[in-house]
């Protein structure tokens, strides 16, 4: 089986490049969350043992599991109820979110990398829908869930015998591209 992955250029309507926006922002705001919740972890588990902080002191439960992307995926669906921005996102994509994190945590313990940063609005760049239906690209557009159909500039023509598997809308300097995997 052979993997590719072909990028196009996206040509989104004005309320399609709001709502990528818009999807983007949640995507940081749920990365930044569980990425707060882990660095809580960890540093309420770096107390000395002979000694406290003076300063501060992080304060969670001693039997509190590790967020790892499990719970923290089922806390997810929890916190959908509580924050209903949440829902306007298809949960496949957050839950996407919160693996890349879950990735970059082992990167950082197996190749010891660094500790993984915060997003701010300039370094949360693309979002991937790991799962599509059938033939979600006739012609030059795309239907992808929550955008829509959505207008991309094919420059060569997708092979015989390849399946789009998964989709990754990028934002760069120059616009809106798609990197299909085939």
């Amino acid at each position: 089986m052979l993997n590719m992955t072909w990028e196009f250029k996206l040509e989104p309507t004005s309320e399609q490049a709001i709502r990528i926006e818009q999807i983007l922002a949640v995507c940081r705001s749920v990365w930044n969350f569980a990425l707060r919740e882990r660095k809580d972890w960890l540093n309420s588990r770096k107390s000395p043992v002979n000694a406290c902080s003076i300063k501060q002191e992080y304060i969670l439960r001693a039997d509190e599991p590790y967020p790892s992307y499990h719970t923290q995926a089922k806390r997810l669906t929890l916190a959908k109820e509580q924050f209903p921005k949440l829902k306007e996102v298809h949960s496949q994509v957050l839950q996407q979110v919160l693996r890349t994190l879950d990735r970059a945590f082992e990167d950082m313990r197996a190749k010891k990398l660094g500790f993984p940063r915060f997003k701010n609005k300039y370094r949360m760049q693309s979002f991937v829908f790991p799962q599509l239906g059938k033939n979600p690209l006739t012609g030059n557009v795309l239907k992808l869930p929550q955008l829509g159909h959505i207008r991309l500039r094919l420059s060569r023509s997708i092979p015989e015998g390849f399946e789009i598997k998964q989709v990754r809308i990028v934002r760069r300097a120059s616009g809106y591209f798609v990197m299909l995997a085939l």
